[in-house]
């Protein structure tokens, strides 16, 4: 396989469509489930919710601040669900426009020339690792702070506003993060755009 020369685009050429690359395999796989894990997560925020607010009338105060990390626990581990099914549904698309794309140019009968990588793409998928980490980190510390307070630790249920504070800060980098990386994947899907209607007009012509 040789390096197409091209000005505007960086691609490889082949002979045939080249599919899917693996992030693309992975999104198609994994957007639905990703989803439909969002839904149970919002659920049992919900509900958590819905538990506390009785709590408040009746319950004592360690049980109250308890829950108050596990409703933020259930419901970002809900938001890092359904950030990764938009962001596998993204390389879903790509991995379409990829398959696609090269099968048109293999029926034409000229040279397959596939994209490389952009680095929209490479930066896409950096940042919604970073950006995954840091929601499943805030998730995950006020699910272990919950727990410690439901426990009886009375030197966390002290310090219980303070660590809220401080992984709701860590939560919402997180989903700035995840935003931008949604934003570069689009990015991507535009480029591929603009690449596939240069080259169809280059096989039309």
């Amino acid at each position: 396989m040789a390096t197409a020369l091209r000005n505007d685009f960086n691609v490889e050429a082949s002979s045939s469509t080249r599919g899917f690359n693996l992030p693309q395999k992975l999104g198609s796989k994994l957007w639905a489930p990703m989803f439909a894990m969002s839904l149970m997560g919002f659920a049992a925020g919900f509900i958590i919710a819905l538990v506390r607010a009785n709590a408040i009338v009746d319950g004592d105060a360690s049980t109250v601040e308890a829950l108050r990390h596990f409703g933020p626990g259930a419901m970002f581990i809900g938001f890092a669900a359904v950030f990764a099914a938009i962001a596998f549904a993204i390389a879903r698309i790509l991995g379409e426009f990829r398959d696609g794309g090269g099968r048109v140019q293999e029926a034409s009968g000229g040279q397959v020339q596939t994209l490389k990588m952009p680095a929209t793409a490479r930066a896409f998928i950096v940042g919604m690792m970073m950006a995954m980490m840091l929601i499943l980190a805030g998730a995950v510390a006020h699910l272990v702070i919950g727990t410690q307070i439901a426990g009886g630790d009375a030197t966390t249920l002290a310090n219980s506003e303070s660590l809220f504070v401080l992984w709701e800060g860590v939560r919402r980098i997180g989903v700035a993060l995840y935003l931008v990386s949604i934003s570069l994947g689009l990015a991507t899907i535009v480029t591929v755009l603009r690449f596939q209607t240069s080259r169809v007009r280059e096989l039309a012509g």
